[in-house]
């Protein structure tokens, strides 16, 4: 009697790897349907390399700086991921821009998860940003990586309030709370078939995604639109 294999994972990481984790422990719950093959970091001191190691998976690393240039680097980490044949790629805090011909060669089976409300504040330093204008909400969105920075179809978003006495670390660890929640299920709807990329539209049970998912703060499951 022959088996079907779990969808095969390879996440990137840079840092701390909380993200990572997060789905790991959703796998081993059995809460995402999946197989972690590897974990590649661009950073040999990545502490999430240590915390892929407690849970017995295995690590690489493509140290980004042995390389000439993006092009260069690029070629040799999709080369290192290619090996292990993923059916989809995860970005966990993986802090580089990728080049367009590296994009593309993943374009609908790569995923990234950002810190704000797209397409409210792409790139760096959103809490703090957020914080100088005022606003009241704040969160983050797991979307597909396209060639656009932060612009790829969002998936599945979770908000939390700003409070007066926010700071950005403050703010930081409030929506790293939420980010736990939300790329374990985008990633379990990914594994299951449930969601893919058509053209520029994320698909999730065959309806378009015209506005993202919400995350329902008293569920587990994120709530129609």
């Amino acid at each position: 009697m022959s088996t079907v294999s779990p969808p095969r994972i390879v996440v990137l990481v840079s840092g701390e790897g909380s993200n990572f984790e997060a789905i790991a422990e959703a796998i081993e719950r059995g809460d995402v349907v999946g197989r972690i093959v590897a974990v590649i970091s661009n950073r040999p001191q990545a502490r999430a390399l240590a915390r892929a190691g407690r849970h017995g998976l295995p690590t690489e690393v493509v140290d980004h700086t042995a390389y000439s240039g993006r092009e260069a680097f690029d070629t040799a980490l999709a080369m290192r991921i290619d090996a292990h044949g993923p059916d989809l790629v995860v970005l966990a805090g993986f802090m580089r821009i990728l080049t367009p011909s590296f994009v593309d060669h993943y374009l609908g089976r790569m995923l990234n998860i950002h810190p704000s409300l797209l397409p409210a504040y792409p790139g760096l330093d959103t809490h703090a940003r957020v914080l100088a204008d005022g606003m009241a909400r704040h969160g983050a969105s797991v979307h597909f990586v396209t060639r656009e920075l932060d612009g790829g179809p969002v998936v599945l978003q979770g908000a939390v309030r700003i409070g007066i006495d926010d700071t950005p670390a403050r703010l930081a660890k409030r929506v790293q709370v939420i980010e736990h929640r939300l790329y374990p299920q985008a990633v379990a709807w990914f594994t299951s078939g449930r969601l893919h990329l058509s053209g520029h539209r994320a698909i999730l049970d065959g309806i378009p995604l015209d506005t993202p998912r919400q995350l329902d703060p008293s569920t587990e499951e994120a709530s129609p639109p």
